[in-house]
């Protein structure tokens, strides 16, 4: 049964689907150590490492960064490029975010005195925040957040209530599932479900789904998924040597251009396709976003990153 705008019925008894999970969610999940703190800030600083890296790999990453700048305090007042440093040391993409970061703790401690907004509007004013981030921060540290909605939790909604593959579907049904004022433990215990027992291999018996007895998929055997984009691959990528040029400049205080060409890539040659035309772009790309400075030098450039 679907509704006026095509948008499945959910189970009678809501109640019980929302204790069901939460029971589950409680009873055991995956002990990550953001999941034991309600500070905005060490919150913040997990969501934005979590973006397209794997939680495993986060966790050091995330333990490090808090014991070198463990307020927002102390993230605005360092180098920025230490901090751009330790990011591409711990291979968590994008150097940017690490930029953004910093300038979010700025405002944090410039325009709100040092307390973060507490909910998903006044969260998306911080540098580098977008609506998924700002909700997650919001929900999990302040229990004032709406229904998450990411590729899992698309993917446990389409098969478990036999979901259309249309974002509005998604937000309207997670929004209905989700009870009020309980975001903190639904969308930990939402996703969860999703990276546990509903991934892209299903592990419905397995991980114990407390959905099975409402789940469209488990009671059809079609456990199809949502459309997903592909993420563009790394290996080649700019995004990859942009890395390396980051990594470089932190463990030299300058570089000339075309030494930095020859250590980021063996087939780097002056003017060949990836020469410094070529390299220069990256390096150009890198200052816009303010992470490195381009300095002329004789007859040559010189890349440091920007401090």
């Amino acid at each position: 049964m679907t509704d006026a705008e095509g948008i499945p019925e959910l189970p009678a008894d809501l109640d019980a689907v929302r204790g069901a999970l939460v029971d589950w969610y409680e009873a055991d999940h995956r002990d990550f150590p953001w999941r034991r703190t309600e500070d905005p800030y060490e919150v913040l600083v997990s969501e934005v490492m979590s973006q397209q890296t794997q939680l495993d790999r986060v966790v050091p990453a995330w333990e490090d960064f808090l014991d070198e700048w463990p307020t927002t305090a102390a993230l605005a007042a360092a180098d920025r490029a230490d901090v751009v440093a330790f990011w591409s040391d711990h291979s968590l993409g994008y150097n940017n975010r690490a930029k953004y970061l910093q300038e979010a703790a700025g405002q944090v401690e410039d325009d709100y005195e040092g307390a973060f907004p507490q909910d998903p509007e006044g969260l998306r004013e911080l540098m580098g925040v977008g609506p998924y981030t700002a909700n997650a921060v919001a929900s999990f540290a302040f229990n004032n957040g709406d229904a998450v909605v990411d590729t899992n939790v698309k993917r446990v909604l389409y098969r478990a209530f036999d979901a259309p593959d249309d974002d509005d579907a998604f937000e309207r049904i997670a929004s209905a599932l989700m009870p009020a004022g309980e975001s903190r433990v639904w969308n930990n215990a939402v996703m969860e479900l999703g990276g546990v027992a509903c991934g892209k291999k299903p592990r419905c018996d397995e991980a114990g789904c407390p959905w099975r007895e409402w789940c469209h998929a488990y009671q059809t055997g079609d456990f199809t998924a949502p459309d997903v984009p592909e993420q563009p691959s790394f290996e080649g990528s700019r995004r990859q040597f942009r890395g390396r040029i980051v990594r470089l400049l932190g463990e030299h205080e300058e570089m000339e251009l075309d030494a930095l060409g020859h250590r980021i890539r063996v087939d780097y040659a002056p003017d060949g396709d990836h020469g410094r035309e070529w390299l220069r772009g990256l390096v150009d790309d890198l200052a816009d976003d303010g992470l490195v400075e381009a300095d002329a030098s004789g007859d040559g450039v010189v890349v440091s990153l920007r401090r």
